[in-house]
């Protein structure tokens, strides 16, 4: 099959396209390519390529103080990327349409471990809602596409992702390499402590960025339905322990 996977630089990309050029033509365009945020674009990609599959990763995303700074460009960016990808590639004819959400989207107050049904259950995190929303109304428009013109698109919620090839700027990284950074620097500075923010008890599931890449196959493969689906390991693990974890594999030995 021909498949384009928007997005397909990024982390979670770069370990899922290597695994789809196994068996397939992949197309993996970047931004310089077709900007998500322009219809006219996207319409001619896509008729030039003549895909069978869309596999849709683009986000603009980024960590706690990321979030903080850019909610407007968080909101935008993500849910226009993905309503005129999902539009377009329903008009081009596409099979199948592979769209990646965010836990971000589930409320801020959710029994651990997330489950699927939870997901309306009231709004995010007020930090995280913007990208969360923005993802969250690509569900809402995959389920309505499905049931107005039988357009078979899913929805995958990844958890915290986690491996080589991570994010480690301060600005925009997430919790693993954020802490990885942080111990990683005290430790060449010999620093007394490291300040982790908040209190340490709240609870964070993560996967392996490659355990990640090979569910989305297997989904693309094997899942046809309408309702969400998490990919997890279904651990969960405080940021405290996480941090002493992280801390003590990088030899640190000051306080936390």
């Amino acid at each position: 099959m021909t498949i384009i996977c928007f997005g397909g630089h990024g982390f979670l990309g770069s370990h899922l396209v290597p695994l789809l050029q196994r068996e397939h033509d992949v197309f993996v365009p970047r931004s310089v390519d077709c900007d998500l945020r322009e219809q006219i674009q996207v319409r001619q990609f896509l008729h030039d390529t003549k895909p069978d599959i869309v596999i849709n990763l683009a986000a603009l995303v980024g960590g706690i103080g990321f979030n903080q700074s850019r909610p407007a460009d968080l909101f935008y960016d993500n849910a226009l990327m993905g309503i005129i990808l999902m539009h377009e590639a329903y008009k081009a004819g596409v099979k199948k349409f592979v769209q990646l959400g965010t836990i971000c989207a589930y409320p801020k107050i959710t029994p651990t471990p997330f489950k699927e049904e939870d997901l309306w259950n009231g709004y995010p995190e007020d930090t995280n809602a913007p990208y969360g929303l923005a993802k969250k109304m690509l569900l809402v428009q995959a389920q309505a596409y499905r049931k107005q013109y039988g357009f078979n698109a899913i929805y995958l919620l990844p958890v915290n992702l986690y491996g080589p090839g991570d994010n480690f700027k301060e600005d925009s990284s997430h919790v693993i390499p954020a802490l990885i950074k942080k111990f990683v620097d005290a430790k060449k500075q010999n620093s007394p402590e490291v300040v982790i923010w908040g209190t340490g008890t709240p609870t964070r599931e993560f996967l392996y960025v490659e355990d990640a890449a090979r569910a989305i196959v297997l989904a693309m493969e094997r899942y046809d339905g309408a309702d969400p689906v998490n990919l997890g390991s279904g651990n969960e693990i405080s940021i405290r322990d996480l941090a002493t974890i992280i801390g003590k594999e990088v030899g640190y030995e000051g306080k936390i």
